[in-house]
């Protein structure tokens, strides 16, 4: 049976936040706005934007956080998510009074009445998790060996013993139990501070 390759280890911080402070890591805005994207964008559409608008305030939100997230502090006791949150609703609220600004001819009671962010459900704490755990993984599927993902895939969604596993890829079942560990440690380095 073939071995799984060993990982050569990476010299940078596995974090993604910690690697946004670092100017040495230009990808990590990169894997930071393909993470994000789609999660901030259906946030805005769930609050009741159109498409065009919800695309705008995502542009928005990311203009702010390149500013704000290389002196952005992690803070192990707080929530990423809540703090994300919070810059999406501000922004939100601030693109409405600008608007509101422009356009005097909605009366206060119109405004009252336009629908907004119904935070329970359109910034749900599972829903965060859950997207942002599978999305992650979407995006590190091509940092591993072909083999090395599907060990891993298998073993978290099959239910299939790692026996069966190693021997329809033709690797030991040490080899899966590895490909497992390695792709979830990796998981859960990339997304220190972000599930909090």
């Amino acid at each position: 049976m073939n071995a799984v390759p060993i990982e050569a280890a990476h010299a940078t911080p596995a974090s993604l936040l910690l690697r946004l402070r670092q100017p040495s890591e230009p990808r990590a805005w990169s894997e930071f706005v393909d993470l994000y994207t789609p999660l901030i964008y259906n946030w805005a559409r769930r609050a009741g934007l159109a498409e065009t608008d919800a695309a705008d305030l995502v542009q928005d939100v990311f203009v702010l956080l390149l500013v704000k997230l290389p002196e952005f502090r992690y803070d192990r006791h707080g929530s990423f998510r809540a703090w994300l949150r919070i810059v999406t609703l501000n922004k939100w609220r601030e693109n409405l009074r600008r608007r509101r600004l422009a356009t005097r001819r909605l009366k206060d009671a119109e405004w009252a009445e336009l629908p907004g962010p119904d935070s329970d459900d359109v910034f749900a704490e599972e829903e965060y998790r859950s997207y942002l755990a599978s999305r992650a993984l979407q995006l590190m599927q091509a940092e591993f060996p072909t083999v090395v993902w599907k060990a891993c895939w298998e073993m978290l969604t099959s239910g299939r013993p790692a026996t069966a596993i190693a021997a329809e890829l033709g690797i030991s079942t040490d080899a899966v139990y590895t490909a497992k560990y390695r792709v979830l440690r990796r998981l859960r380095d990339r997304l220190d501070g972000l599930l909090d």
